[in-house]
């Protein structure tokens, strides 16, 4: 279907005196596919030219290019910092930006020093004996490495008003326990480059061959039983198997080859009475798996999740082998990104609302703040109508799920109290790695020094410059940081179809959250409470299973297929996002001008600025990696087929029986 084309202008007059308004970018277009046979490809194949992947990049779209957007903003305030006088008083956030900085753009001093800043670390794992390891665990774990397994303070799904301590599983080295157990020849490869980078490590902190030989075959083998006995993608979705309030007393019994009261108390925990085991089965294995590994066998093991966790704060020759393992051959990228991004990294991280705090006063100003909260509450409106005309849930759960929606926060921009960072210290007399694991154990305590005590929902858990939103079930929040309210997410100056139908779809999505197979778990107040009938819980699921299975049928590459159950949460939300999105639109515009721009029209326009969020490049390495990953589905499915069960898009494209885009009205599936 060829599309009517005016290229004299792209733009429309605002009927609110707001000022001139641009459409959609045309350029983003490909002419030559038809909108009925690929939709993402007609949508964004213009862009995909205008952005082929260049070597630094494994991906690159949208999402991507706002990211480095950001990020060239952020490198120009941090290197303007230096000449704040502040940049030169010690203990003062600009001193410590601008020092952490300078510290990773120093390259002459990191190779100079090479291993030499693992010293110590080296040194304590390998003077240990056998009966230090709680002791030792304990400190790897405030603020090194989480080795066999993960502790730490967050809200009490139950009872989300208070901070409990969880105990969870260990991560994996490459990441997915897919890598280990599946036999192919693509995993074949990753586990040769795999030994290939841990006898590399190991030869840069002054192992000989044999040595090396021996860490890898005692790491894999580790690594290998852990990813046998690990909750799966799937199991992890569910919050009720993750939620095993346990007394410390019971832990102790259960898991007694861990002296449990000694590693809380090193931690700085004292009087601790009871946490969360999120996976019984990992700690359970866990605990037998000790007592069978040698002394050496697990000295092994931390001395490499050590060195690789510090990797990216070493020398040249530690980041070159990070980068050959997890940017080349499992990513697919052909060279690493400049040092500055690299050095930016850092502060941008440690000190994130401090670098956060300059962003918001130079690039987010207050007129786009209101406009947001405009939005949001039109999509909150949107959402309810949509909850009272489902034809699938009773009037009852109806009740409860407009009382949770009305009871979202909302946060927008940046946080009303910034993070204060005053017992950070930042010396550059000290190597890079001391002052990073000096953070570190700071972020460790901070987040210690929360057990018990109310959970703080202004907190932020991301900082004002990610280009990202979250919905938080605990919380019951929505947030949306300043990063990814900018063009073409966000744009005050463009027109409202192309607004709505990107961070319009956003915001809809992060609201869908709160009523997807996780999110629709926990009650109005945060708390992991079933609010639903039984037969609307029902009627649910059977709903999912639909979209499921639509998804588990895209094939992403030869022989591997989408995983719809691991991505059903943002398969749910995409969708919801839409379709609320859509309807909140239409609400707003009543009244005023819907008229065609360059040929389009209003809710034509809505659909394309969608798919352009999505826009992007891929090489085939990553679309593995994403596959086994990532709880989103790939870009273009997130577009193709989630809007091949929405009838406005059919109708507003004029897709029929019979176009590849067409989906039959008894195959599609509507949830919210």
């Amino acid at each position: 279907m060829e599309k009517n084309i005016n290229h004299d202008k792209n733009i429309r007059a605002d009927h609110d005196n707001i000022g001139i308004r641009h459409g959609i970018d045309l350029s983003n277009l490909d002419n030559d596919v038809n909108p009925s046979e690929n939709f993402y490809k007609y949508a964004c194949g213009g862009w995909m030219k205008k952005h082929p992947l260049t070597a630094e990049y494994s991906r690159f779209g949208t999402f991507d290019l706002l990211r480095e957007n950001a990020r060239e903003q952020l490198k120009d305030l941090i290197i303007n910092l230096e000449h704040n006088p502040d940049s030169k008083v010690k203990g003062t956030d600009a001193q410590k930006v601008c020092d952490l900085y300078r510290m990773g753009m120093d390259s002459e001093r990191l190779n100079r020093e090479g291993a030499a800043p693992l010293r110590p670390f080296i040194d304590k794992i390998m003077q240990s004996k056998p009966e230090d390891f709680t002791e030792l665990l304990s400190w790897l774990h405030n603020g090194i490495c989480n080795s066999f397994f993960a502790t730490g303070v967050g809200a009490d799904s139950k009872d989300s008003d208070r901070n409990i301590m969880h105990i969870g599983e260990a991560g994996l080295g490459l990441g997915d326990l897919d890598f280990y157990l599946e036999d192919n020849e693509t995993n074949r490869k990753i586990l040769s480059a795999y030994r290939t980078y841990v006898k590399r490590l190991m030869e840069l902190i002054g192992y000989d061959e044999r040595q090396s030989e021996r860490v890898w075959n005692n790491v894999i083998f580790i690594e290998t039983e852990f990813a046998k006995h690990k909750m799966t993608r799937e199991q992890r979705r569910n919050p009720l198997a993750r939620y095993n309030i346990r007394t410390l007393e019971q832990i102790s019994l259960d898991y007694p080859n861990i002296d449990w009261k000694i590693y809380f108390e090193r931690l700085g925990v004292t009087g601790l009475q009871e946490a969360n085991v999120s996976s019984l089965g990992f700690m359970e294995f866990v605990n037998s798996f000790l007592p069978t590994l040698t002394w050496e066998q697990i000295k092994d093991y931390v001395l490499y999740e050590m060195v690789t966790d510090s990797s990216g704060v070493l020398s040249d020759d530690f980041h070159d082998a990070n980068f050959e393992m997890f940017g080349r051959v499992m990513s697919g990228k052909e060279e690493p990104e400049p040092r500055w991004k690299r050095a930016m990294t850092i502060p941008n991280s440690m000190l994130g609302e401090a670098v956060g705090k300059l962003y918001v006063a130079k690039y987010f100003p207050d007129d786009n703040k209101a406009y947001m909260l405009t939005l949001v509450e039109n999509l909150r409106m949107a959402l309810a109508l949509h909850i009272d005309n489902l034809t699938w849930m009773s009037d009852q759960t109806k009740a409860k799920a407009k009382d949770k929606l009305a009871a979202f926060s909302v946060k927008i921009g940046y946080p009303d109290k910034w993070k204060d960072y005053s017992e950070i210290d930042v010396d550059p007399n000290q190597s890079y790695l001391e002052n990073v694991y000096k953070a570190s154990v700071w972020y460790t305590q901070d987040n210690m020094r929360k057990l018990g005590k109310p959970v703080d929902k202004t907190e932020w858990h991301m900082t004002p410059q990610t280009v990202n939103a979250y919905y938080n079930p605990t919380s019951n929040e929505i947030c949306f940081p300043a990063g990814i309210l900018q063009p073409p997410y966000f744009d005050p100056t463009a027109d409202d179809a192309q607004n709505y139908g990107a961070i319009g779809v956003v915001i809809g999505h992060e609201m869908t959250h709160g009523f997807d197979d996780q999110g629709r778990q926990f009650d109005k107040n945060g708390n992991l409470h079933n609010w639903w009938l039984p037969e609307d819980s029902e009627r649910f699921n059977k709903l999912t299973e639909i979209l499921v299975r639509q998804f588990d049928d895209v094939e992403v590459a030869p022989g591997v297929h989408a995983n719809g159950t691991f991505t059903l949460g943002e398969n749910i939300a995409d969708q919801g996002g839409l379709r609320i999105a859509l309807t909140a639109y239409l609400q707003s515009m009543k009244g005023k001008d819907l008229s065609e721009i360059d040929g389009f029209s209003a809710i034509q326009r809505f659909y394309l600025s969608y798919a352009n969020v999505w826009a992007g490049n891929i090489r085939p390495e990553e679309i593995i990696v994403r596959t086994k990953t990532d709880p989103h589905s790939l870009g273009e499915s997130r577009v193709n087929v989630t809007l091949r069960n929405i009838s406005p898009f059919f109708e507003t494209f004029d897709i029929k029986e019979g176009d590849k885009m067409y989906r039959p009205e008894s195959e599609r599936v509507i949830i919210w």
